[in-house]
């Protein structure tokens, strides 16, 4: 369902120099599955994501996300994909009710079909009972969980969903992250980032581990440990950054957009 090769994003300096947000990334990611993008702040996790979601054009490389071209077929793939970040906000004067009928209108939904997919997306993140209220009037973590309804209301077979749990508070970000696994569970192609270890291992089938714009190395929690000779994932994890970080150009460090 999602196929990146070579996927590069460079940014000139306005000293002639070049930063690598995203350098040489290549993985895949197939129905059902949860594929967890995992690193620190700057790791260009973020730009990944955003490259995949068409809101940033790759310098270099390919990708295919749901069977459509990145580059030859961006609409196609913006019809096919739900997309959140920590960040992504909700129409404050509208309710969970109506920006749900709003967004799935715009996809093309529409009569009893359209007013059953709200009411099932509703329950489904356990909304329901707040879905009249206006957002602005909703807590963050209500309004997480409205973001995450909206980003599915049109079935779309792939979700790119970018740290979509950053500060929430452990019960809402465990309804999320059920809800995810449900998603994925029920034959959605997931791909998740996060820079918390403990979730990275819960949730995710499998990780690429990224610093510096690259992929340090891909696979289940258990292959990763046994590949670095780690314990556990948070040893693995380290001993990777640390071996990049001993091995990287410095210019190549650098934060996510």
């Amino acid at each position: 369902m999602v196929d990146v090769r070579g996927l590069s994003k460079i940014y000139e300096e306005p000293s002639g120099g070049v930063i690598a947000a995203a350098d040489d990334v290549s993985l895949s990611c197939k129905a059902g599955e949860i594929f967890g993008l995992l690193g620190p702040n700057g790791a260009g996790k973020t730009t990944t994501l955003r490259c995949l979601a068409t809101i940033l054009t790759p310098t270099r490389g390919s990708a295919t996300v749901a069977g459509y071209d990145l580059l030859k077929q961006p609409e196609m793939i913006r019809r096919s994909i739900g997309f959140l970040s920590g960040t992504t906000g909700v129409y404050a004067r509208l309710t969970p009710r109506e920006t749900l009928r709003f967004f799935g209108a715009m996809y093309g939904w529409a009569g009893d079909q359209l007013e059953r997919r709200v009411e099932e997306v509703l329950a489904m993140f356990d909304v329901t009972s707040y879905a009249d209220r206006p957002n602005d009037r909703l807590s963050t973590g209500m309004k997480q969980r409205v973001g995450l309804a909206r980003a599915v209301v049109h079935d779309p077979p792939v979700l790119i969903l970018d740290e979509p749990t950053t500060g929430l508070d452990p019960v809402v970000s465990r309804t999320v992250e059920q809800a995810v696994r449900a998603l994925a569970d029920a034959g959605k192609c997931v791909v998740f980032s996060t820079h918390m270890l403990w979730q990275a291992e819960e949730i995710c089938d499998r990780l690429a581990v990224m610093a510096g714009g690259k992929v340090l190395g891909i696979g289940t929690a258990a292959e990763l440990c046994e590949r670095c000779g780690a314990k556990d994932l948070r040893e693995a994890f380290f001993k990777m950054i640390e071996a990049a970080h001993l091995t990287a150009d410095p210019r190549e460090m650098v934060a996510d957009e």
